[in-house]
């Protein structure tokens, strides 16, 4: 036993990278809202990438350490705390055993992740242990985390995990948990701005919108309503008009579509989106923007910027070297570890 959930948080679930290549059977590819955080909690702590983690979303949970254990928490700043003292995000964190994990209110984003040595161990489901709610299958029971829920951490650790706790165990004093001195660079990290402004591809259909609509889509501001979940960001705005009314036949959704349905007011698929749509689609969210949109609460308001696929390829390349370049620095930081350095 690793972690006990004294009070779960408005919506806590186990998430990895999602169920690939199921769609066809109707199955929705899932996992995490914001894969570069989860990502990069996974490294900081020397597990594989796709290793699940729980997503906290908003008000998070309250969590009972029951073993030592190295942490990391990374996106959304959601007031951690061990012990009622502060604690850092983008870092590895080695707590006592015994210690209590608790979150508060957000204050910048709203979707945190938190990576635990190993990963968390709960079933693999079609190649994925993502938790699909509406589905009642993956991560924990189908479920999002409830009040005297247990969750156990992977036992195959990796090397680099062994070594931070081996490293950090050491350092430890009186303290309820102790961390590095080293962090994420600001070259990797999303800015978790309110307001964003969200960069975007032309849909199939967006020749088919009135010249108006496509004027106010990339001009004025559209709110995300209430109404949004994992599903789909509902947006409330302008109303956008189409030439001439189409039939269209369904087809794949990816994450970050934007459709229009008979009202309008345009709908973002998210993570767990359906896996075919038939309504027009006037733009796909660049990936590199995806971080920031799974940040954006209810209430905020999007701008929208057209660029051109070349452009979203590049960024998204770039993006990837620089995270490629953190694994290359974690990995020194551990050997450093290992071989005795401060």
């Amino acid at each position: 036993m690793t972690l006990k959930v004294i009070d779960p948080g408005l919506s806590t679930s186990v998430q990895d990278l999602g169920r690939i290549g199921f769609q066809q059977y109707g199955v929705v590819v899932g996992g995490v809202m914001d894969e570069i955080a989860a990502r990069i909690a996974n490294v900081l702590i020397g597990n594989k990438e796709e290793d699940a983690v729980l997503e906290l979303t908003l008000m998070g949970p309250t969590l009972l350490i029951q073993k030592d254990i190295v942490i990391s928490i990374c996106g959304a700043d959601l007031s951690a705390k061990i012990d009622r003292v502060p604690i850092p995000l983008w870092k590895p964190i080695f707590v006592k055993e015994g210690s209590i994990l608790h979150f508060g209110r957000p204050q910048k984003g709203c979707r945190a992740y938190l990576a635990i040595a190993g990963g968390i161990d709960v079933s693999m489901i079609m190649g994925s242990r993502s938790t699909y709610v509406r589905g009642g299958f993956g991560g924990y029971q189908g479920r999002a985390l409830q009040e005297g829920d247990v969750l156990n951490q992977n036992p195959h650790k990796s090397k680099k995990t062994t070594c931070l706790m081996d490293y950090l165990g050491r350092k430890i004093s009186s303290n309820p948990f102790h961390t590095v001195h080293w962090t994420v660079s600001s070259k990797i990290k999303p800015m978790y701005d309110k307001n964003p402004e969200i960069h975007f591809i032309k849909g199939p259909q967006f020749d088919q919108f009135s010249v108006k609509s496509k004027q106010k889509f990339v001009t004025e501001h559209y709110q995300v309503t209430s109404k949004s979940d994992r599903m789909g960001y509902r947006l409330s705005g302008t109303a956008l008009e189409l030439t001439s009314q189409v039939e269209l036949l369904s087809e794949a959704v990816t994450m970050g579509t934007i459709q229009v349905p008979n009202d309008g007011q345009p709908i973002i698929l998210m993570a767990d989106r359906q896996t075919i749509g038939g309504y027009p689609k006037i733009g796909c969210v660049a990936s590199i923007d995806f971080p920031v949109l799974a940040q954006v609460m209810p209430g905020e308001k999007l701008t929208f910027k057209e660029i051109t696929i070349n452009e979203a390829q590049r960024l998204l390349i770039e993006r990837e070297h620089a995270f490629s370049e953190l694994r290359s620095g974690i990995s020194l930081a551990i050997r450093r570890m290992k071989n005795g350095a401060n």
